[in-house]
């Protein structure tokens, strides 16, 4: 009994100190007072001005552009890296899994300061190109980790089976291979768009002026002071992701529901 207590209460204790720093910031995003320290009253005034900042709607729409771009070309690229690195030996596949597995360890800020270094020798003109470049390097990584596994798991003789059928090689690749992988080519992609979303320290490196994303205008407006745009901008976006994982969960409850019901039709 009190190991259960304890139990409850410690999962109790992460869950609020995960959590309530972002209620706290959701309670005072309504807050009519500009300070943080005294609730002086309810308002929607910080959500219309928002709404008419064109510094942060127009950072929101790069961050957008540059993680839905970014993150399509490293999920092409990565599924690709993946494919050829399953068809490696033993020793080979080692070895690239390591330089792969760099990238991901490395610092942030050094792969940002690399990247800025590179394109300057490069004499690219900073903007949407080396920020889209910078966000799909650091991105392909995760995406070839996450379709890797779905190789080692598919079965060749699928494979095989629709060549002997009549199958060319690219209609057996798109009809058996992609489909079979389809689950960790789709993780990889959101894995790459919700890191492009978040990233600052490699944007920050390499955007320019024109192009800098949200995380980067919310930095540069905090340097001075905490607006409450910024709280209410926060609780637009973890309620639109929150929704996203309610919708995404619902359905999967749909589906296992849907084949359990199946099965036992079957069964019957």
């Amino acid at each position: 009994m009190i190991k259960k207590i304890l139990s409850r209460s410690y999962i109790a204790f992460i869950f609020l100190f995960l959590y309530a720093p972002i209620a706290i910031l959701i309670f005072f995003s309504f807050n009519k007072a500009r300070g943080r320290g005294v609730f002086t009253g309810f308002t929607l005034n910080w959500y219309r001005e928002l709404f008419s900042n064109d510094l942060i709607l127009h950072s929101f729409f790069n961050t957008i552009i540059v993680a839905s771009i970014s993150s399509i070309l490293a999920t092409i690229l990565g599924t690709m890296a993946a494919i050829g690195i399953n068809s490696f030996n033993k020793k080979m596949k080692n070895a690239v899994m390591g330089v792969t597995y760099i990238s991901i360890i490395n610092p942030e800020i050094v792969t940002g300061i690399s990247l800025m270094l590179l394109f300057v020798i490069m004499k690219l003109k900073f903007g949407f190109t080396t920020l889209i470049l910078a966000h799909i390097t650091f991105n392909v990584p995760y995406v070839i980790l996450n379709v890797l596994p779905k190789l080692r798991q598919q079965d060749n003789s699928l494979y095989e089976a629709a060549l002997d059928l009549g199958c060319t090689p690219s209609m057996a690749f798109w009809k058996v291979v992609i489909p079979d992988i389809l689950p960790g080519i789709l993780a990889g992609f959101l894995m790459a768009l919700t890191y492009s979303l978040d990233d600052f320290v490699v944007s920050y490196f390499t955007s320019g002026i024109t192009s800098q994303t949200l995380p980067i205008t919310i930095y540069s407006m905090t340097r001075k002071r905490v607006s409450p745009e910024i709280n209410a901008i926060s609780t637009v976006i973890f309620i639109v992701v929150l929704v996203s994982l309610v919708i995404m969960n619902l359905k999967e409850i749909k589906k296992e529901k849907y084949l359990l019901q199946l099965k036992r039709k079957i069964h019957k």
